[in-house]
């Protein structure tokens, strides 16, 4: 008897699901345990294995298509049943060819092929389009094209760089073939699903397959503005794995380096334009003296603004620059804010860190400790670490720390998961590497997502006190200064000690004043006196 195999629920906040591979065709064999398809979420592209063993008899969702959570993905059954009342008649076993694939669920997605909506696509053509890579995603930007209308594709090939709201993510394509047409300009943006780019035969007739007016209209910029992007990119090739700011590696590799500790800065690429991929990982072997990298000094660079005496100049936003604006905007303005400071003996703090360092292998600074006591003093007081949610407050069950970094286009907020559970050193590898990261627009969506808590420090730009913006959802933000030495009454002698301000930004609508003080108070015991850490 076949079986309905419908889109599976992958996340817990995802309603849709998209498939970006197939591994089976209709009429394959597939066995219980096989790989059905990839499924692109919300979060990220994750395996789908048959539970069932039989024949593939129907492909409810295009490769490339979306589909609702729990409508129907395919059918698996005896070969030859009949199926049309699963599928209401819609398609015939086989319907999933390469030819029939577009006029399978013309519902599923819809904005796939742009005006006229009716086209037909060219067998072999593929239409590829702005890809969501995150949940909060709305449209894209076009940072960086690595293949021009004419270039030969490979699978895997690094096709565009996309930039979202959240970072700078590698695009590859899932197709071999000819680009035969770029759907958004280099600095361009489009709305997610629009055409991005076409991919196909060699003299391909696509002319009925136009781009969408929203994606032309989104990606139109002054002429100077694109002349002086694109000779500024000229002066970085990101290919060049040694040199720039920014790695060229696949996704796969990298995963791999992560697991094995790999410096990928000191990886050299065997792929195209000095690509990392697998190979590479899995043959490196450690040299004496890694290649240097400077990423904060080269990402600074790629934004220099031109000073010229009496001139005004322009400098066009980029997307993460506009939601950073958007989204502080609406915390400041919806939020009812208020702020608390306190000052932090950190004598004892200095000395313990003293004596942690002194340890084999172990560098910790004192935002690391800061993390540390926060996470924990967050235990103890769980109506921080909530968020409002309009009729009610939600009281998050896990302790994940989001941790500001400045960037060049702005600022980001990468998260610690779990940071209770972390320890010192966790925290300081996880900080840095996630730092390096981020200022050479290495991060991924997910790591920016689900914090409960943030923290902001200026501290090391001499800072000694300020306030900061809540990152919603969060309902609370520390602010960090910088430890200044100054005369302090202690035992009722002026002595010189260490001092540090704390600045304590809340939502009134969930953390109440005494709330908020009482947090500050468990964390100051737990850096004034670290041991209590312990207890």
């Amino acid at each position: 008897m076949a079986e309905v195999i419908t889109m599976p629920r992958l996340s817990d906040t995802m309603t849709e699901g998209k498939v970006a591979k197939w591994h089976k065709k209709v009429g394959d064999k597939v066995k219980e345990g096989d790989i059905l398809a990839e499924i692109e979420t919300d979060k990220a592209v994750q395996d789908f294995e048959s539970e069932v063993e039989g024949t593939l008899l129907y492909i409810g969702v295009e490769e490339g298509g979306a589909a609702a959570v729990d409508s129907v993905l395919a059918i698996i059954g005896n070969e030859g049943e009949d199926i049309s009342g699963l599928t209401g008649g819609a398609a015939a076993p086989g319907a999933g060819t390469e030819e029939k694939k577009s006029e399978e669920q013309p519902k599923a997605e819809p904005q796939v092929v742009a005006e006229p909506a009716s086209a037909e696509v060219p067998a072999g053509v593929e239409v590829i389009t702005m890809p969501r890579l995150s949940d909060t995603m709305t449209e894209g930007k076009v940072a960086k094209w690595h293949k021009n209308v004419g270039d030969t594709v490979k699978e895997g090939d690094l096709l565009a760089e996309i930039e979202t709201d959240k970072a700078v993510q590698d695009f590859e394509s899932e197709f071999n073939g000819v680009l035969l047409k770029q759907g958004v300009e280099e600095g361009g943006a489009a709305p997610v699903d629009s055409v991005l780019a076409i991919i196909g035969p060699a003299g391909t007739d696509i002319s009925t397959l136009g781009a969408p007016k929203a994606a032309a209209q989104a990606s139109e910029k002054p002429a100077e503005q694109k002349t002086e992007t694109k000779t500024e990119e000229k002066t970085a090739p990101v290919a060049n794995s040694s040199s720039s700011d920014r790695v060229a590696i696949s996704p796969l590799a990298k995963k791999m380096a992560q697991d094995k500790g790999v410096d990928i800065n000191s990886v050299q690429g065997s792929g195209e334009n000095g690509r990392i991929v697998k190979k590479d990982i899995e043959n490196y072997q450690p040299s004496a003296k890694p290649a240097a990298s400077a990423p904060a000094a080269s990402a600074a660079a790629q934004v220099a603004v031109s000073f010229v005496q009496g001139e005004d100049t322009e400098t066009p936003n980029s997307q993460v620059r506009n939601i950073i604006a958007k989204r502080l905007s609406e915390s400041k303005f919806s939020a009812p804010h208020y702020y608390l400071m306190v000052e932090i003996n950190m004598d004892k703090a200095i000395d313990a860190r003293k004596e942690i360092n002194s340890l084999p292998d172990t560098k910790i600074s004192f935002n690391d400790m800061i993390i540390k006591a926060t996470a924990i003093a967050l235990r103890k007081h769980p109506q921080v670490n909530s968020s409002w949610a309009g009729d009610k407050i939600i009281h998050r069950g896990n302790i994940n720390v989001g941790v500001a970094v400045a960037i060049p286009d702005g600022l980001v907020v990468p998260v610690l998961k779990n940071t209770d559970q972390m320890s010192y050193t966790q925290i300081s590898a996880a900080v840095k590497d996630m730092a390096s990261r981020a200022k050479s627009k290495g991060l991924k969506a997910n790591e920016m997502e689900g914090s409960t808590f943030s923290i902001s420090n200026l501290g090391m730009f001499g800072i000694e006190t300020f306030t900061s913006i809540i990152n919603q959802p969060n309902s609370a933000i520390l602010s960090v200064g910088a430890i200044i030495e100054k005369p302090i009454v202690k035992d009722g002698q002026i002595v010189v000690g260490n001092t540090m301000k704390l600045s304590l930004a809340c939502d009134h609508r969930v953390v109440d004043g005494a709330t908020g003080a009482q947090f500050l108070q468990t964390l100051r015991t737990y850096l004034e006196n670290p041991l209590t850490l312990l207890l």
